[in-house]
Formats: structure tokens, sequence, C-alpha cells
């Protein structure tokens, strides 16, 4: 037999990612997104599957090619399926006929469209577009489609002029449109210096559920309130009280409650979301889980999974029973509910499901799942069994090649009594008796969750011969609202203590690590602590800060997020120089002589690049250990969706700065 191989950052590249299940009405027809990432093209790569859910038969492929096919959504008869595609430029919307023949194209907007949604008599869809004020909605020849290339000034007169998702401000606003299926007419629902997100389309067809902020001063506003606009007559009647940030809205199937999630901001974007309902009747809305620690939707971070979607609440046909995603002690969990407040887990184990999809049924769902060791699948879930049938088999074929490493959960308790939960992962190949060297892992956020989920990060330090230690301190997400929020304002201070006693924890109940031989990386919220711990002990032999954050003085001006960042998360602005520098890392460079390697992208406008030049000068200029690796083309999503190829050198310089210091 032949011995299976330890994996490589380049097997990423081999890999195929399963996301976003979209069940038809009928119970049986799915069809699925599958991406790979292209070497020679290094770019990405999407295209649809189709299975029968009952029989069980292997999928077959409806799109070809190399360009990007995702968003795939039923007609509500089931017998068409519109998506978004990319093959002509920019991405469109099309449908296919499920009963055979070409994909027909049905917009050619100017700056593409995304998020198609059916209306019920399968007549039109509903899309969103961006779009500048009098601009066309489509192209009406070539010379449409060529842009000057010619430098043009930049006139900014906002501060959200520039987002690390989408760079610079161009003057587009984010519409909702509607398309004729059969005459390809583009009709504009919304219009005006506002953007409006698209987001489902009422059962009697009349009204479409959107999202938008319509203050004033978008500077200072951080809220998405929920609409409905009536198709005729565009009118506009607003559903929540600009208090909070609403989305993932969707219609019973009676059309007589509106589903939404989304919070009143109470701790700012530390607020866990919650699940609320909307009566069409007595135009009310109630939180059903206002009481609950339960956070609502995925949190869960990875660096491997594209394009996974996480649904608002699905209803059932009964119209008072649902179904949804919630994150949940290191694993994000299939939840049932009820108007009638009753919540449970339908699917509780130790897992990451970052898809799910009923079809508007009660009995069962299709759930896209990822474990430590597994990087992803579809499962047929009957809800009244909890069992799970697998639809997929994405990656059988390598993984039956590959030895990968899995992690076992650890529970401890800090000086101050808190319960902290994570993960430690043995090398692969693991021998008793022998020691090794360990890495912890530190997420971003600081509110997000490391979960039962794959990460390839992890497994290509594993496969080298690393321990691999990753928790999840206060401030993440899944362990309820006081956890969450224990962050904010001490930003270096119980969270930086949870971590070295994850570490203290490690060595005190696992023999096999040496404690000579520690290193420590992390992204973000988790570089900016990477920063902190080495300016606060030597411990760590070796350290990679990413993406990093180092001067929240300077961040304050210079990130997309900065201004009201520090303020949300430091309680400090540049009222507060004294505090911001107290927090900030660059403030005990003196202290820093673990060796450090600086990853940071060019283009990253969340935590900008100037965070790593400063540092990374401070230290050189004492004559530290340390170098600098600037990638070109990234922006602060790198690890994730960046360029492939860059992807693949990330992976390489993380684990070749550890292989030079700690082995």
């Amino acid at each position: 037999m032949k011995e299976k191989r330890t994996i490589r950052a380049e097997d990423l590249y081999q890999l195929k990612s399963v996301a976003d299940p979209q069940l038809a009405a009928n119970g049986k027809d799915c069809v699925y997104v599958v991406t790979t990432m292209l070497e020679k093209e290094n770019k990405y790569c999407s295209n649809l599957y189709y299975i029968n859910v009952d029989e069980k038969n292997n999928p077959v492929q409806w799109t070809f090619g190399e360009n990007r096919n995702s968003s795939p959504r039923w007609s509500v008869d089931g017998k068409r399926l519109a998506f978004v595609s990319d093959r002509s430029g920019k991405g469109q919307i099309y449908v296919i006929d499920v009963a055979g023949g070409e994909a027909r194209q049905l917009t050619t907007c100017p700056n593409g469209a995304s998020n198609p949604v059916w209306s019920p008599d399968g007549t039109k869809i509903a899309f969103n577009m961006a779009i500048k004020n009098g601009e066309s909605f489509s192209l009406t020849d070539e010379k449409d489609k060529k842009e000057d290339k010619k430098p043009v000034p930049l006139e900014v007169d906002k501060m959200k002029y520039k987002s690390d998702a989408h760079g610079f401000w161009d003057g587009k606003y984010n519409q909702v449109a509607i398309v004729d299926v059969q005459k390809g007419e583009v009709e504009l629902l919304t219009s005006g210096e506002h953007d409006y997100q698209l987001q489902s389309w009422s059962p009697d067809g009349k009204y479409i559920a959107i999202t938008a902020d319509l203050s004033e001063d978008k500077d200072a506003s951080f809220i998405s309130d929920v609409f409905v606009i009536h198709t005729d007559t565009k009118e506009l009647k607003k559903l929540t009280e600009g208090t909070g940030y609403f989305g993932n809205v969707t219609w019973s199937p009676n059309g007589k409650y509106i589903g939404i999630v989304g919070h009143e901001r109470e701790f700012e974007n530390a607020t866990l979301s919650k699940i609320w309902i909307y009566d069409m009747d007595t135009e009310k809305i109630q939180c059903l889980t206002r009481d609950s620690d339960l956070l609502i939707g995925d949190y869960a971070i990875g660096d491997f999974q594209q394009g996974a979607v996480t649904p608002g609440i699905l209803w059932g046909e009964d119209n008072h029973s649902f179904y949804f995603l919630a994150t949940d002690h290191g694993n994000t969990v299939v939840y049932y509910g009820s108007l009638a407040g009753v919540m449970y887990p339908a699917l509780l184990d130790r897992q990451h499901v970052y898809g799910l999809s009923t079809g508007g049924k009660v009995d069962r769902a299709v759930v896209a799942i990822s474990k430590p060791s597994y990087p992803g699948d579809l499962f047929l879930l009957n809800v009244s069994t909890g069992e799970l049938e697998q639809l997929t088999n994405v990656n059988g074929e390598f993984l039956a090649e590959i030895v990968l490493a899995d992690s076992e959960p650890i529970r401890f308790k800090t000086s101050d009594e808190w319960d902290m939960h994570g993960w430690i992962m043995k090398p692969v190949h693991f021998e008793e008796g022998k020691k090794y060297p360990l890495v912890l892992e530190i997420h971003g956020g600081p509110h997000a969750m490391y979960a039962n989920s794959y990460f390839h990060e992890f497994q290509c330090l594993a496969a080298l011969g690393y321990a691999v230690l990753f928790i999840n301190p206060r401030g993440s997400h899944g362990y309820g609202q006081a956890f969450v929020d224990a962050v904010r304002g001490d930003y270096g201070g119980k969270d930086y203590e949870d971590i070295m006693a994850a570490a203290d924890y490690a060595l005190a109940n696992y023999d096999f690590i040496d404690k000579d031989r520690l290193g420590v990386t992390g992204g973000s919220y988790g570089g900016f602590m990477t920063n902190w711990i080495v300016g606060h002990t030597n411990r760590f032999k070796a350290a990679v800060t990413q993406r990093s954050i180092s001067n929240w003085i300077s961040f304050y001006g210079v990130s997309d997020i900065g201004y009201y960042f520090t303020d949300w998360q430091i309680k400090s602005g540049l009222h507060d120089i004294e505090t911001l520098w107290k927090h900030s890392p660059l403030a005990y460079v003196d202290q820093m002589e673990t060796p450090l390697l600086i990853l940071h992208s060019e283009k990253d406008f969340r935590c900008p690049i100037e965070q790593a030049e400063q540092l990374f000068i401070a230290l050189k200029h004492r004559k530290k250990e340390t170098k600098l690796i600037r990638f070109p083309d990234a922006n602060h999503e790198l690890s994730r969706s960046g360029k492939p190829n860059l992807r693949i050198c990330r992976l390489n310089f993380i684990t070749g700065w550890f292989n030079d210091y700690l082995k």
C-alpha cells in the first residue's frame, strides 16, 4: 500500500471548495458551486454542479470553463436556474433551463450584476448593480466596454471614501433593478445617492425587501435598516427603527411574517446578532432571541472555503417554523426555531456548517460541513433523526493520498476564573517520546471565532512537524455577549493573559512540546496581538505578524475603518493620544527581541501597509532581527481570497521563517 504523504502549501491548487448549496422547492434537486485555483492562469475557477438528493447519483456538472460561475438560485417552480457568471467579462445574470440548453445572458450592466432573486411567478429577476447617477443600465456597443486608462485625480469630501473590499469610491451607488426574463428589459427600482442591498421578494410578488442606510451623514452613521418597496409604485416603507444593523431578510410562505437577522448596536460591532420577526398585519417587530446568548449566523474563520453563503432564517411550509445557523463554542450549528420562541439545535456536532438550504421544507436540509481534518462537502440532513448522508466527495481522490492532522479540544480557566476553549493539533507522524516545536495561532477580528473547521495554514505547519495551538480568547464570538465585549478598551490586557494562559496550559499538559521552541503568528487583530506579545515577553523564539496593527494613532487616519474603530475598540481617539499609544505595540519596540517576520499586502486598506513599515523601520533601526515581505496586488483578504500564487508564497514564508528559527 502506498504511504500517504503530508500536505504542502501548493496543494491548494489540488483542493476543491464546495459551497452555497441551493435545494429546490421540490426538496430533491440541489445545485452548488465548486471552486478551484488554476495555477497556470493564477486565478479562481467556479462552476455549478447538480445532484438529486434522493437518488444520490453522481453529481452532474452544469457549467464549464475557467470563469467564475456563482450564486445559483432556483425559480419558484424549479424549472429554471439563475446564476452569476463573468464569462463575458464582468459578472452578469444568466438563466439556464433545467430541461437542457445553453445558458442565456440576461444583463449587460456596465459594472456587472449580482445577487439574483426570482419573482414568485418566474417572469422577472431582481438583482443588484453598481451604477453612477445617470449612467446607462447596459453596454450598448464595444466602445462602451473600453475604459479610459488615463489617470485622473480623486476628489475626496467624505471619510468613507475607501474600503478594503472595493478600493477607492468611484461615484457608484449600489442599486436594485429588475430584469424581465423574456424581454431582457431592465427597470431600476431604487435610485439616488444611497446604497441599497437586495434581500428577498414577497410571496405575492408585490414587494421586495431591501436594506439601506438613508442617513444624510453617512460618515457618522453605522446602521442598516430594512425596507419593503412596492414593485409597481416604488413606494418605500421602513420596517426597522434606525437603531441598528439588520439584514438577511426572508418572508414566510404566506407573506405574513418577515424574518430578520440583526442587532441594535448596544455593544457596537461586538453586539450579538439576533432573530427578529416583523408582522405585516400588526406592523410590529419583535426580537425572538433577546434574552439568549446565542449568536445567529456563521462567524467561524478559515482560509480555504470560497463563496460560502450564510442564509437568514429559512422558513418551513407551516409559516411558523424555520431553521438558521448559529455560532456556538467553536462550532456552527443548525438550529430549529419557531414563532413561539422555541429554539433548539437540529445538528450539533464538532463541525463548521458553512452552508444551509432547506428548499422550504421542515424535514430535510442540505448542509455544507467542514472539520479540522476535512476540507468540506455537502450532506443531506434528516432533521427528525439528525442523520447525515454524504452527497459529495469533491476531494476524495486527493485526500486518499494525504495524511492530515486532527485537533484535540482543550478547556482551561484563567487566573480570573474565565473559561477558555481552544485546540491542540499534534504534528503529523507524531511519535511518543519526541519533543516538537509549537506554533501559537491568533485569529483576527477580534470578534471572530476559531472553529472545528479546516485550516490549510494549520495543516501545513502540522505536516512539517509543528504542534499548533489555537484558542478563542475573550473578545471572540461564540461564547456569549459578555465574553465578546470584554476585549473592548482592554487590547493587550486580559486578552493577552488569556493567550499566555493557553501557552502555559499546553506546556503543562502536553509533554511533547519543547518549551524552548515556541512560535507565534496571527493576522489583523492577531497581528496586533503577535506584535504585542513580542513586545511583552521573550518566551517565543520566532514570530510572524500578518496584516497587523502597530500604531493606533496613525491607524485612526489611514484605515478605512480607523476613525470609528479606535473609538469602538480602544475606546479612545485623537483627544487621548496617551491611551492610543499605550495600546500600540510600537510603543514597546525597544523590548522586542524575538525574530519577527512582517507580512503585509500593498493594497490593504483595513490595516494599511504603513503599519508594517513603521514596525519594520523601528526594529531595523534598533538592529533587531526582522524582515518585511510586501505582497503586490493584494488586500486584507490575501490569506483567504488573494491571488493563488501569493497565497502559496505567504504560506511558504511563514513555514520558512519558523523552520529557520525553531527547527
